[in-house]
């Protein structure tokens, strides 16, 4: 059995002025066997496909991986490079019995309408109508049923911090094998609820969510043939006009199951639709800091989740903090390449005048201008052993932990995201050694902080992730379709 595989993922705020371009994913993509090599165990969904492939003794043929994580716009001509190096692998390599993808779902790019529905045609326009082709997408993707034309199923992580991304490749590759070997006939049904929540909000333990998906694992277990769903909750922050939750339902051979259980699933979603939007309390800057400062220090963390930051250099709490003058507070992982630089520069020790943050965006706060000493220097890469993106290496480029007034802040060249104690570890230290930590994490988070942290309060501000997801402008959502912007959002 021979199966080509291949990724390309960026989740893109398309409000966000900074474009990734070809130069962007170069740094991080993988060709051929380092694929195999570099994503083997990891949790990742090209880790689940190559764990089972392996297992099946199939012929792996890996392609290519460019995947970004999340950041602003893609590039039109990344966009293309990167489907013709898939299509043109594909071309290339005779014999094939089946191809896997990974895609986001939530890439955005000004000269493509979807992204991956343009990826997906090409390669389905490379291999023929009959080759199978399945595909495991990210929970935060925002598709349609013309995004999937093409495919022989579909399959998205059912859980938020996405603790089951090589779950996901696993099932993929699962319904690929048996696919192959003729042992089932995919068929998939896709439901839109319309129904656009912020991202803070999708996590999949909250209620509502949580009881939904417990539905939907319930109606898997009770049926008497194969049954796969996946509720996506989308990307409210890529305008595209499929931004929203989607439901896809694969079951072997029998159309209506799949359609019967899309149906009931999304009507489920479009009924709580209201409690989706808003299920915990959101803070002002000066609400949290008030609530979290003025408690006794408990011996767990605290946690400010500045959730709104989108490029991890959002100072709106950091600047407050200050000007409070608190102590015992960290602030992991802030993106400044210039004075990730000059720190490195000075070196260990050295105290240097450097400003801080807010430079990705209008409202990604103050650029503020500080005095710091440089306590250490740290590593240019690092690995995340938490339950997300476990055993998978990240590059932060050089990087350093400034001391500003009893503020730990540690400095990044290129963005990275504190879901675990990676930023804290690096520099001999734990998120418990603190009061306070400053989180600019949406979900992922949770699986880690969640166990240790005294209160997680989720903080507010006027950055491109807000939770008021009616002050944003978007042009292709139709917005008199879709829940908050409508009170009569239809359901489809």
């Amino acid at each position: 059995m021979r199966i080509a595989i291949a990724a390309f993922q960026i989740e893109s705020v398309s409000f966000l002025p900074q474009v990734a371009d070809i130069e962007d994913f170069e740094r991080v993509a993988l060709r051929g066997a380092s694929i195999l090599e570099k994503m083997r165990g990891t949790n990742s969904a090209v880790g689940g496909f190559i764990d089972v492939l392996e297992r099946e003794q199939a012929h792996i043929v890996p392609l290519v991986d460019a995947s970004l994580g999340a950041l602003g716009p893609a590039s039109e001509r990344a966009v293309q490079r990167y489907c013709d190096e898939i299509v043109d692998g594909l071309r290339a390599h005779d014999g094939l019995d089946g191809v896997l993808l990974f895609l986001h779902g939530a890439s955005w790019s000004q000269g493509h309408e979807d992204p991956e529905r343009y990826i997906i045609g090409r390669v389905r326009e490379a291999i023929g109508p009959q080759l199978p082709l399945v595909i495991a997408f990210d929970y935060h993707g925002n598709i349609d049923a013309d995004t999937l034309r093409g495919v022989t199923a579909a399959f998205a992580y059912q859980k938020s911090p996405h603790t089951d991304m090589a779950q996901t490749g696993i099932r993929a590759a699962r319904c690929l094998v048996a696919t192959v070997r003729g042992e089932i006939q995919p068929v998939w049904t896709i439901r839109r609820p319309h129904v656009v929540v912020p991202s803070i909000f999708s996590a999949t333990s909250l209620s509502p969510l949580a009881d939904i998906l417990a539905l939907a694992r319930a109606r898997e277990a009770a049926s008497n043939t194969w049954l796969d769903v996946s509720e996506m909750a989308g990307f409210a922050y890529a305008d595209a006009h499929n931004t929203g939750y989607t439901v896809i339902a694969v079951a072997d051979g029998d159309h209506a199951l799949a359609a019967r259980t899309a149906d009931d699933l999304a009507a489920a979603l479009h009924r709580h639709r209201a409690a989706l939007y808003r299920p915990l309390k959101v803070w002002s800057i000066e609400e949290a800091l008030a609530h979290a400062c003025g408690r006794p220090p408990s011996g767990k963390p605290r946690i400010l989740l500045e959730h709104a930051d989108r490029m991890n250099d959002s100072t709106h709490v950091l600047a407050a903090l200050l000007a409070r003058g608190e102590e015992n507070v960290a602030v992991p992982f802030l993106w400044d390449p210039q004075a990730a630089r000059l720190a490195c520069a000075a070196g260990a020790g050295a105290t240097i005048a450097v400003a801080l943050g807010g430079h990705s965006s209008d409202k990604a706060g103050p650029r503020l201008q500080v005095t710091a000493r440089v306590r250490q220097l740290g590593p240019a890469r690092a690995h995340y052993t938490g339950p997300v993106f476990h055993g998978v290496e990240f590059e932060i480029g050089p990087s350093a932990l400034l001391e500003i007034d009893g503020i730990l802040v540690s400095v990044t060249s290129f963005p990275a995201f504190g879901i675990d104690d990676a930023p804290f570890r690096m520099f001999g230290l734990r998120p418990e050694d603190f009061r306070l930590v400053v989180l600019r994490s949406k979900t992922h988070f949770r699986s880690f902080y969640e166990p240790i942290a005294d209160e997680i309060l989720v903080v507010d501000t006027p950055d491109y992730g807000a939770a008021d997801l009616t002050q944003f402008d978007y042009r292709r959502l139709n917005t008199a379709m879709n829940w908050p912007f409508s009170q009569d959002a239809p359901r489809s």
